[in-house]
């Protein structure tokens, strides 16, 4: 059963397998934040342990429209898949909060031109929260900020 979004768990393993994937509530974006490619259905994290998942690049031509702020011709983004099973967790896509303040290049303020930090948006059916969460707990705490 997934996790509501409203409640987090301390950690959140793959629903298909039940493998770890270190996806830590401590890099869970707040609930109300506004992001162009939208948010429904899915948990967004600012920071993903990618040594426990599977990227796999999308460069697609054709239109697509996710919202009204977010659509166009040509998408960039990354699939996001369990290393242990395969299953589709989600997607990368680079509307996360800007890398830099102003206007981006030209003093143009659109997000195509502002560069910005990846955002791992995790579908909530495909993840579960883990029971103690403590391995995911222990590797942040390794880990240097």
């Amino acid at each position: 059963m997934a996790h509501p979004p409203s409640t987090p768990a301390a950690a959140y393993g793959c629903a298909a397998c039940g493998a770890d994937l270190n996806l830590s509530a401590s890099h869970l974006y707040p609930a109300g934040t506004y992001f162009e490619a939208g948010n429904k259905g899915t948990l967004s994290f600012s920071w993903a342990d990618e040594s426990r998942l599977r990227f796999a690049a999308e460069d697609r031509i054709r239109p697509f429209f996710e919202t009204l702020d977010y659509w166009g011709i040509h998408r960039k983004r990354t699939r996001i898949s369990c290393d242990a099973c395969g299953k589709l967790l989600g997607h990368v896509y680079d509307d996360g909060p800007p890398v830099m303040e102003g206007t981006g290049q030209l003093g143009m303020g659109p997000s195509q031109v502002i560069p910005r930090r990846p955002r791992y948006r995790i579908k909530v059916k495909a993840v579960t929260p883990t029971a103690t969460g403590s391995s995911s707990a222990a590797v942040a705490a390794a880990s240097p900020r």
